[in-house]
């Protein structure tokens, strides 16, 4: 791994975007419930694999699952 970026949504950890040892991917580690299904997805372009994240976490906010709101 030689780097990674925090992906958020409205002050909420979804996961990291890691660049992959052939520095050409990136991959996603999902954190989040929300999210889990984007686990280990692989994309050249870190933008959408952020752009979807944040989609998954806002819709399943939306629908009202109990583990896209995040509590203090």
């Amino acid at each position: 791994m030689y780097e990674s970026h925090a992906v958020e949504s409205d002050g909420v950890f979804l996961g990291a975007i890691i660049l992959d040892v052939n520095r050409t991917s990136h991959r996603f580690y999902a954190t989040h419930d929300s999210v889990r299904a984007l686990h280990n997805q692989t994309l050249n372009e870190r933008r959408e694999l952020v752009r979807r994240a944040v989609t998954q976490f806002q819709r399943s906010a939306r629908n009202g699952g109990d583990h896209a709101h995040h509590t203090r």
